[in-house]
């Protein structure tokens, strides 16, 4: 009822019902082991062997929250998007709107059922797929040196990009990474020089799994020489792994009369928004794990008052950006943060005269 009411005010501030919603999920571990929801799954902040639940946030194109719900901690994030769907059909009433999630998102289950209820949607591909359609020819590594490209593939449009600053980020990490495993292996064979106890398979090993898991095993090969470790890159498939640095390409049903290729793009990249509130609801302000809770409903009201309370933040933040402007323009200026402690201040006076109590407000600084 409260989602209802909140949904019909966005409505009327925006004159018009969201013609594109955003929707991502996360996890929120617990203190305990007793909670009707708690499961072990995924867990997206990296915290091994908690029990957690999944929560899905849906919010406008402006990243306003719309509805929070809550799943079972080993809900798979595809098969969360049939429930938001039904959501937006008969709780809001939405006929027709563009759905935006990303490429963990939305998979083929997901996109059948935005089909099925005549909806179209913008997603993005994993590398996987990017090889696989570069193998088969539907795109060329030259579409990617474009500002934006395009290719119509069946029904659906594939909008391509390249980031530089991604592609230079990506770059340099991986050249760290191969100067950290020089490093290693030198360190490793002077090891094995000086002692006579030193097992250099072991080494081996240890150092194997090193790059497996700093994910340079696709051209990286570490053998074993008198001893010594000796590193191999092969530079074919680095430079195929190296094509696709700081690509992109994003698949969308919208047709191209509704949203160019530019807008696509921007309104993918709305999704930051959503990692934002997210942000947001569980480590800047509102702190919403871990959860102490046991009762499924119980905790489903707990994750809905922090949507409750991220929507004030997020007004809160409004209100003060259109008073004092943001960092970027000055780094000196107010904060959400700085706010909050000056309201913190605020407190009354009481003066007792000749037997009389007065209260006073102080003014705010």
């Amino acid at each position: 009822r409260i989602e209802q009411e909140l949904y019909q005010r966005y409505v009327q501030a925006n004159g018009a019902p969201p013609a594109i919603v955003l929707y991502d999920v996360t996890s929120s571990d617990f203190e305990g082991a007793c909670n009707e929801l708690a499961h072990y799954g995924y867990n997206r902040d990296g915290k091994k062997g908690k029990l957690q639940i999944v929560i899905g946030l849906l919010s406008g194109a402006d990243g306003e929250p719309l509805a929070v719900r809550v799943f079972e901690g080993n809900t798979a994030d595809p098969s969360t998007v049939s429930t938001q769907i039904e959501r937006l059909k008969q709780q809001f009433g939405v006929t027709e709107v563009v759905f935006i999630g990303d490429r963990g998102m939305l998979k083929a289950q997901g996109k059948a059922a935005l089909g099925a209820a005549g909806w179209r949607y913008i997603s993005a591909l994993t590398k996987p797929q990017i090889r696989a359609l570069l193998t088969a020819g539907v795109l060329q590594p030259d579409l990617f040196d474009d500002d934006i490209g395009e290719v119509i593939q069946e029904d659906k449009r594939l909008i391509t990009r390249r980031n530089p600053a991604l592609q230079r980020r990506l770059r340099a990490r991986r050249a760290d990474k191969l100067q950290r495993l020089d490093a290693l292996i030198a360190a490793r064979n002077a090891f094995v020089r000086q002692s006579t106890r030193a097992d250099p398979a072991a080494g081996l090993r240890q150092l194997e799994d090193w790059v497996k898991r700093h994910k340079l095993h696709g051209f990286v090969t570490l053998s074993l020489e008198q001893n010594q470790i000796q590193c191999t890159i092969d530079q074919e498939p680095l430079d195929e792994v190296a094509l696709l640095d700081g690509c992109y390409v994003l698949e969308t049903t919208v047709p191209a009369a509704t949203l160019d290729r530019q807008t696509v793009d921007a309104r993918y990249r709305d999704l930051q928004q959503v990692e934002r509130n997210f942000r947001t609801m569980k480590t800047d302000f509102l702190e919403v794990r871990p959860i102490f809770l046991r009762n499924g409903e119980r905790t489903k009201a707990h994750v809905f008052v922090a949507m409750l309370a991220l929507k004030i933040t997020r007004r809160f933040q409004s209100l003060l950006h259109q008073a004092f402007g943001t960092t970027a323009d000055d780094p000196r200026t107010l904060t959400p943060e700085d706010a909050l402690q000056a309201l913190s201040r605020l407190t009354y006076l009481i003066y007792d005269v000749k037997g009389r109590r007065y209260a006073r407000l102080i003014q705010p600084d």
